[in-house]
Formats: structure tokens, sequence, C-alpha cells
């Protein structure tokens, strides 16, 4: 596939290419970040094995989020709610709204992620490690 080191070049990539990350029982896959963007967004895809958490309860302050569920039924909490978001479900969490993630099913589930504006990827090192370290 056509791999791109810039904002202003195209970029193609295939199912599950990308820098992946592993978080236990859920992989991320980063499509394209700042490098691509001028960190305007980030774009990833998030895989849950069944039965598995997500990233735990977070809000970010500035940066809102759009997930768009691609496989399989994610649950989201959304503010204080939890959401079962069905394949082609769409949700946008605007900045300062608690959210979270996870697969309460016995199927495989996954979602992209648009992180916007972009940054993200800065912060995966560090959540690789901490699942590393709390399995």
């Amino acid at each position: 596939m056509q791999h791109s080191n810039s904002a202003t070049d195209a970029l193609i990539l295939g199912p599950r290419e990308g820098r992946t990350y592993d978080c236990g029982t859920m992989t991320a896959v980063f499509k394209a970040d700042e490098n691509e963007t001028d960190a305007r967004y980030s774009i990833s895809e998030w895989y849950l094995e069944p039965n598995s958490g997500g990233p735990g309860a977070h809000l970010h302050e500035e940066n809102d989020e759009v997930f768009y569920v691609i496989e399989g039924t994610v649950s989201f909490l959304v503010g204080d709610r939890w959401v079962d978001a069905e394949r082609g479900t769409f949700l946008r969490i605007p900045a300062k709204t608690m959210h979270d993630f996870a697969n309460r099913t016995d199927q495989n589930a996954a979602a992209l992620n648009f992180f916007i504006p972009g940054g993200f990827e800065r912060n995966m090192p560090s959540i690789v490690k901490w699942f590393a370290d709390n399995p």
C-alpha cells in the first residue's frame, strides 16, 4: 500500500496497516496522526477482544472525539450513561465529556476513532506501558 510522510501526500493503508499499539485485550492501530495531518486530527482503529474493558473513564479538555463502530457491538460511556453501539453507529463526544468504551459481548468488536485536533498518539507509549504493568 502507499504510505505517506506528510500532510500534503495521499495516504492509503490496507486493513490493520498503520502503527500498532498492544494494550492487553485492546489493540490500537493508528492510521494517521500529527505527522501526516500537521496535528489537525488523529485517526485510529481500536480492536477489543470479547468481554474486555477499554481505556477507563476519562475526558479530554480540548479534544473532540468521533467514534464509528466497524465491527461487533461496542459499549460506550457518554457522560453518565452507557450506550450499546452496534456496527454502523456514529458517536461524537465533545471535549470535557466523560467517556469510556468496552466490549461486553462474546464477539470481537472495533471502532474507528477521530481525535480532533490531533496529537493523541503521543500518549500511546505510556498507555501501552500502563497496560503491560496492569494486566
